[in-house]
């Protein structure tokens, strides 16, 4: 992207909200719903230039038996191939026209990833949606504040908190089916199992929750093509998670956590392949503390953790009729300071300091990196700025320096303005960068190319939202983004820099109606065309929510999703580009409390018309599956 084109545009937004911040307004209403994901700080939604998804505790509640994967990709925004999949078939996640290397993940605002992996995309795969209290999904460039991999995205997990009770035991249990289009026999092959136990005694708060779950009956491959059966590739999560908390009084606070994830599965050899000898298993072991000081003038948080994931798979090799064995270790350091310091009530200055240190140790047939060698360190300092004017213009706009000790230093910035016209209608808007550095895979495998630039991403989006409190919420924004330098393997010889300008454009736009007395409407639409890169990435995605508690002690929902054409180039096979015809699903769930905060009983039906479509070529897609379940909580 030119830099005419940066400053061009930059001009024609701060003249815009210039005039218009010259006007005499009323007063803002100030609304009790904050997020948190837009300044790494609690802030009101009417103070951002931003639309953030967010999902609820409450909405989590009313999602038993789903997984993370489930729910995000119900989100118009963000699209996941493999979801309806069988459950260990790798997920790939797309937002905003880019690959699952641009989203960053954070859980309780630690950046999570494995280095290990080719794009050190975080497996989403190795957290249980019972350990989640809320989600928030805030769309857009946004390295100024999270670095690396905030491309096209940011995904902010938080954890369940603490009861407020001295203890509280909650056990879930849950079984359903694991069936394709073309099997409707009612076979139980989808098990979980969950336990947590939480309190708070004087300053003390811990959580512990464990949970078990096994997926079978169902193959990875597709046997379309195959005259014969292919067998089930089974499943199996093991979930740990525990953190302890220590409030040294109402300013200070401290936490100390661990967690620990294993999936055990078998997989394909590919598309319509089957295999009766390939497994894989992966393993997290993660700890870390975080620490939060308030003081009357603002906020200063710390974050610090290590993450170790490995990852072992044994792939049958036809060449040579024998069993290859690969290892990867991934290793994360990760040590995060921000300081929050409120100037005025209208103006407050975000610092903040990374570290970060990833290293990567592969053992494999075709070769093998050394983790002393496979390793870069990289320290940010950023600073943003926020400017919440009584006028209603708002301004959110930073800088931060990457330096990287492979490619050395990359500057990234967004500037983020916003405009309150009344208590109902906002302006929104930014411009902004973000960068994607390269992985150590891509670095120091036999591919591996020292000399690569990080992939750059300039993007500038526009809109609107307009409200009414508690009752109506309509958004719609405009995206265009541009990719540089992305990180091809064109000759599977050498990784390098592509000299192409990759371009995304579209829209994204969700409506919230809760003007019926027990009734709640969410509707959400996204329109993605790409350049070039072809991919699972539709260029229409539709989702629908109807929810009522209308029925007494019972919630009810009905989710519709419709996914448009899809156009994948072949590039192992025939090397050609392949169109997949548009599909729609619908899914209903429903929650009975049988005793109230004590006992719960939930079913869902997923695929309710059975409908057939391929969602990854040569793999088998779900068809119509039940599950039912309890909650208990003592």
């Amino acid at each position: 992207m030119k830099k005419r084109f940066h400053l061009s545009w930059l001009c024609l937004l701060l003249a815009f909200i210039n005039v218009f911040a010259q006007e005499k307004k009323e007063n803002v209403e100030q609304l009790e719903e904050v997020v948190v994901t837009a300044t790494k700080f609690a802030i009101k939604k009417e103070l951002i230039g931003k639309v953030i998804y967010q999902i609820k505790s409450n909405e989590i509640d009313n999602l038993k038996g789903k997984t993370v994967v489930d729910v995000l990709d119900n989100i118009a925004g963000i699209q996941i191939n493999g979801t309806n999949n069988s459950a260990g078939k790798n997920k790939s996640m797309y937002i905003r026209g880019g690959r699952d290397r641009h989203v960053l993940v954070l859980i309780d605002g630690v950046p999570v990833s494995d280095p290990s992996g080719v794009n050190t995309t975080f497996d989403l795969r190795l957290l249980t949606l019972s350990q989640v209290e809320s989600i928030e999904v805030m769309n857009g460039a946004a390295s100024t504040l999270y670095g690396s991999g905030a491309a096209t995205g940011v995904i902010n997990i938080k954890l369940k908190k603490a009861s407020a009770e001295a203890i509280l035991l909650n056990y879930q249990t849950s079984i359903g089916t694991n069936n394709s289009q073309k099997d409707s026999k009612l076979n139980f092959n989808d098990f979980n199992q969950n336990v947590s136990i939480n309190g708070t005694s004087n300053k003390v708060n811990y959580l512990a929750t464990f949970n078990t779950s096994k997926t079978e009956g169902l193959s990875e491959a597709s046997e379309e093509n195959s005259s014969e059966k292919f067998e089930s590739d089974p499943l199996k999560t093991t979930n740990a998670f525990l953190r302890f908390g220590y409030n040294f009084n109402k300013k200070v606070t401290f936490q100390i956590f661990g967690n620990y994830d294993k999936d055990v599965y078998d997989y394909d050899a590919g598309a319509f392949s089957d295999s009766e000898i390939n497994n894989g298993e992966t393993k997290q072991q993660r700890v870390g503390i975080t620490s939060n000081y308030n003081y009357t003038e603002g906020s200063f948080a710390l974050t610090a953790s290590y993450n170790n994931i490995k990852r072992v798979l044994n792939s049958f090799n036809s060449w040579t009729n024998a069993t290859d064995y690969y290892e990867y270790t991934g290793k994360t350091y990760q040590f995060d300071v921000v300081n929050n310091y409120k100037f005025s009530n209208e103006f407050q200055l975000i610092t903040g300091l990374n570290f970060q240190k990833q290293s990567n140790l592969t053992n494999s047939p075709y070769g093998s990196i050394d983790e002393e060698l496979a390793n870069y360190k990289t320290i940010d300092p950023y600073i943003t700025a926020v400017f919440n004017s009584a006028s209603g213009f708002n301004l959110n706009t930073g800088v931060r320096l990457n330096n990287h000790t492979e490619y050395g230093n990359h500057w990234v910035y967004n500037v983020n303005p916003s405009f309150n016209f009344t208590n109902n209608f906002r302006a929104i808007s930014s411009i902004s960068t973000a960068f994607i550095a390269p992985s150590t895979y891509q670095l120091f495998s036999q591919y591996g190319n020292l000399d690569l630039d990080p992939e750059e991403v300039q993007s500038m989006e526009g809109g609107f939202v307009f409200s009414i409190k508690g009752k109506l919420e309509f958004n719609s924004l405009f995206f265009y983004r541009e990719e540089d330098n992305a990180i091809i393997l064109p000759d599977f010889i050498t990784y390098r820099n592509a000299e192409e300008t990759l371009i995304a454009r579209g829209i994204e736009t969700g409506v919230s109606i809760n003007v019926f007395e027990d009734l709640g409407i969410k509707l959400g639409h996204t329109y993605t065309s790409k350049s070039s890169d072809l991919d699972y990435i539709p260029k229409n995605k539709f989702t629908a929510l109807l929810e009522t508690n209308s029925v007494k002690n019972t919630y009810l929902s009905l989710r519709f999703k419709s996914i448009s054409k899809r156009t994948y180039f072949d590039q192992y096979g025939t090397g050609t580009n392949l169109e997949f015809d548009a599909y729609s699903l619908v899914d209903l769930y429903a929650s009975h409390s049988l005793l109230k905060d004590r006992l719960s009983l939930f079913i869902q039906i997923n695929n309710v018309f059975n409908s057939e479509y391929v969602e990854t070529m040569g793999y088998t897609t779900l068809g119509r599956n039940f599950k039912i379940g309890l909650d208990f909580k003592f």
